[in-house]
């Protein structure tokens, strides 16, 4: 699997392969032509109450992260993860596409971190 984060905002790359983007409101000033997306889900994005909370704040990361994985065992957000795993089972790379400015500490990122650490126990 090669689950890679990008930028909405940056360009898309020949390598991103399937691109999907993750957050719940599309990019601001972004034309759907020029976003290049193959996916939208989102329903993996985070409750706007816990990314209001979270703010983008790295004291807040751990507890955003857990916050986050708790949020992702909704019925709804279970099924888009279920339709992401399929995804990255269908595709070579697969590329989580977020619109915050923090590329450290976005919901794309931890939501990777979760998958990995998933696929990691097996």
């Amino acid at each position: 699997m090669s689950l890679r984060v990008r930028r909405v905002y940056d360009p898309p790359a020949a390598d991103d392969g399937c691109r999907v983007l993750v957050d719940r409101l599309w990019p601001r000033g972004l034309a759907r032509e020029a976003a290049g997306i193959d996916h939208w889900l989102r329903e993996l994005a985070p409750s706007n109450e816990l990314r209001q909370w979270f703010a983008h704040d790295p004291e807040r990361w751990d507890g955003f992260r857990q916050r986050y994985a708790d949020e992702l065992q909704s019925p709804a957000a279970a099924a888009a993860l279920a339709e992401l795993r399929g995804l990255i089972a269908a595709h070579a790379v697969v590329t989580l596409l977020y619109g915050a400015r923090d590329t450290a500490h976005n919901n794309a990122e931890a939501l990777r971190i979760l998958l990995a650490a998933q696929d990691e126990e097996g």
